[in-house]
């Protein structure tokens, strides 16, 4: 697989976790009785997307074969 896709593959992950936690926050002052669920479900995306970003790249190199 070659560098460039990983680098745009991590860059996307990147930008995706920032603009969730920005969300959250912003969200947090809209309506501060939803602010722990926002939080809990913006932890469990910082572990699920990171998961699926490398399942994608394992399935691109093997379908690549």
């Amino acid at each position: 697989m070659s560098e460039k896709i990983k680098r745009i593959l991590a860059l996307a992950g990147v930008m995706l976790l920032i603009g969730l936690y920005l969300i959250t926050l912003l969200l947090a002052f809209v309506d501060p009785t939803e602010a722990k669920n926002w939080l809990k479900a913006s932890i469990v995306c910082t572990v699920i997307i990171p998961v699926f970003l490398y399942a994608y790249l394992l399935v691109y190199r093997n379908l690549k074969k």
